[in-house]
């Protein structure tokens, strides 16, 4: 299988998964996006609206809302959100061919275990730096940034599908994929600190952008928000530390406090869930904190604060949902 000339699907059509998927695309590469019924018949009928930082441009692409549509593709771009990790893994597994490429462009730390766990389904970890949004069916807004970065985490997977490739060999795959599309895409050494490193970056800031509704600037620049902010990060680093990953020798605080002053206006995605009424992913971002702290035997209060006032939310959500 020739990865830059491989079918690929993306499974979760959101606003990454349909701004990574439209790039291939519009490169040349045969791709399926699998979304929401809106989107893909918005995309069926007018193309997808490519607005970026550099172009803006309507890019025609398959879409389907059938998992089933996975089926003989070379790569799957694995791009739901966290909450629905197991449901779409073991949704697409039975007609993911065996030497598909699956890779993991989610938030968190965990998905590929839990992708492993429920399907058998060996995915590789991708670090995803981007801003973009889907401001209404077919249409990606592209504001900043757009690289990843993938590796295998642990070294040599334990393959249930059968395969000669090393993983080097995907990862590279994956890369010529992209950089095939003008994608920015390299292979880390460490991929487990870089998925971590980001995601001290969304612990500290997206619960404290949902509950407060503002954007990551407006938190950093506060002087009280920023010290929550602050506290979380430590926390995470924390349980980073003690969980054995290799984070840098960096000064954390700073680093990710001056990153997210300088997201003027970005706002999390934690953040526009509530504000859509959606559940979010605060399970798989500071209650994974919180509950990988309790086992490691460290503290974690703000963790636990800002983690259980996004539930409080979410709750609120549901209950106003489910009122006549």
């Amino acid at each position: 299988m020739n990865a830059p000339n491989a079918r690929v699907v993306v499974m979760g059509a959101g606003a990454v998964g349909s701004y990574f998927g439209g790039m291939l695309a519009r490169a040349g590469v045969e791709v399926t996006l699998i979304g929401r019924p809106a989107h893909v018949e918005a995309i069926r009928r007018d193309g997808l609206l490519l607005d970026t930082a550099t172009f803006r441009e309507r890019v025609r692409v398959n879409a389907s809302t059938d998992p089933a549509a996975v089926a003989n593709a070379g790569v799957v771009l694995f791009c739901v959100k966290m909450t629905d990790t197991e449901i779409a893994s073991r949704s697409m597994a039975p007609h993911l061919a065996p030497d598909a490429i699956t890779v993991s462009l989610q938030n968190g730390v965990d998905n590929v275990d839990r992708i492993r766990a429920v399907s058998g389904i060996e995915a590789i970890p991708a670090v995803v730096y981007i801003a973009v949004a889907l401001p209404e069916p077919g249409h990606v807004k592209h504001s900043a940034r757009g690289e990843l970065v993938v590796g295998e985490l642990n070294g040599e997977p334990k393959r249930e599908r059968s395969t000669t490739e090393t993983p080097s060999e995907r990862c590279q795959r994956v890369v010529d994929l992209f950089t095939g599309a003008g994608v920015p895409c390299r292979i880390s050494s460490d991929i487990e600190a870089d998925l971590w490193s980001k995601f001290v970056v969304n612990c500290a800031g997206n619960a404290v952008a949902a509950i407060a509704q503002t954007t990551y600037g407006a938190a950093a620049r506060e002087s009280h928000t920023r010290e929550v902010m602050a506290r979380l990060i430590e926390e995470t680093v924390a349980v980073a530390r003690a969980s054995g990953v290799r984070l840098p020798n960096t000064d954390f605080v700073e680093t990710c406090l001056k990153f997210l002053e300088s997201m003027e206006h970005a706002t999390s995605s934690t953040a526009m869930d509530i504000a859509r009424g959606k559940p979010t992913e605060i399970d798989s971002l500071n209650g994974l904190i919180v509950r990988r702290g309790a086992e490691l035997g460290i503290t974690t209060p703000v963790s636990f604060t800002v983690h259980a006032l996004v539930k409080l939310l979410e709750a609120r959500n549901a209950q106003q949902k489910a009122a006549p």
